[in-house]
């Protein structure tokens, strides 16, 4: 089984230590993005992925290529061209301060690239699935066609299609984003939302009934919203994560699924005290993906989503290095997570 990702893949900044990017003189230079840190994880995973983009034609470009194809993913698709690496600039927070990220992504080769540069029916033969965010269609009109004609193409050919909604507010208004992403659900058949992307985006709003004395949703107002989701976009599979932020060092985590058989599972919740945030909803969502290919049940699927992302806390950089195996004893392990391995 193969699947194919298509996105933005950026150079990633990171100041040292807990300097602020006011503060820094030099960084370390990671390489991330949401869909090819899908690809990645999967890789890691395993499975067979490729990756999907334009980069520029410089060294920037190949050195990106170059690291995707350490991580074993099938980058014969990128397009090469003008324009340049979009960058982005992470500062880690600590306690009451929160962690900050600062795009320079204007004029990217992506996001300046014309749908025609891609070619659907080639770059999919072969795959089983395609894997969409709602954070390429942001990056201009253009980017928002290709994910349609990318999305249609899949769908024609009987390829699955996920999508992450990855709201990013830095990047477009919530009125563009509903607008554009109502238009590419209907091509979608797993979706990964949260309850803000639901309420805001798609107007699906919560029963108060379903709200507790804290202002929090109850677990049957989680599965309603997206039992509601499933039904208005005839979506098969609808997953979300529920994060608790207790300080920008420690967050709770887990997670849902809900199947429109009317199937709904909830994992466990997991503690962490966090080395990197970045990428931890991308290993979620690449775990899922992994479940549905090998047929878990919603609960332990749900289970196995969950503990790839909270094994992606605590590693640097966006990409989540760790192997089905690691995921599944963290699963296993109700007590003494964490314990040196000797």
């Amino acid at each position: 089984m193969k699947l194919l990702a298509f996105g933005e893949i950026m150079g990633r900044m990171t100041t040292h230590g807990y300097e602020r990017v006011r503060q820094a003189s030099e960084y370390t230079l990671y390489f991330g993005g949401s869909e090819a840190n899908v690809a990645v994880c999967l890789a890691h995973f395993g499975e067979e992925t490729a990756f999907v983009t334009k980069l520029p034609d410089n060294d920037l470009g190949e050195l990106t290529l170059r690291t995707l194809r350490a991580h074993d993913v099938d980058v014969s698709g990128v397009v090469r061209g003008k324009g340049r690496l979009g960058l982005y600039f992470v500062e880690k927070g600590a306690a009451q301060r929160p962690s900050k990220v600062i795009y320079d992504r204007a004029g990217s080769a992506i996001a300046t690239a014309d749908p025609s540069e891609f070619d659907w029916a080639r770059l999919l033969e072969g795959c089983d699935r395609l894997h969409l965010t709602g954070i390429t269609p942001a990056l201009s009109d253009g980017c928002a066609q290709m994910c349609m004609d990318a999305a249609k193409a899949a769908k024609a050919r009987g390829i699955t299609v996920s999508c992450d909604i990855n709201y990013r507010s830095a990047l477009w208004s919530r009125e563009k984003a509903g607008e554009v992403l109502r238009e590419l659900m209907p091509y979608v058949d797993v979706a990964i939302a949260n309850e803000e992307h639901m309420r805001e985006l798609f107007d699906i709003q919560p029963d108060p009934s379903h709200i507790d004395a804290d202002g929090e949703l109850t677990d049957e107002g989680y599965a309603s919203l997206a039992a509601r989701f499933s039904e208005k976009f005839d979506i098969p599979v609808v997953a979300m994560t529920l994060r608790r932020t207790i300080t920008a060092d420690d967050n709770k985590i887990r997670g849902m699924v809900y199947m429109n058989g009317g199937e709904i599972a909830f994992s466990r919740w997991y503690q962490m005290h966090m080395v990197d945030r970045i990428g931890g909803g991308d290993a979620f969502t690449a775990g899922l993906l992994y479940a549905l290919m090998h047929n878990y049940t919603p609960a332990d699927g749900i289970e196995f989503a969950v503990a790839s992302s909270a094994l992606k806390h605590a590693i640097e950089s966006d990409f989540n290095d760790v192997t089905v195996a690691e995921v599944t004893a963290l699963v296993k392990a109700k007590h003494g997570a964490g314990r040196v391995q000797r």
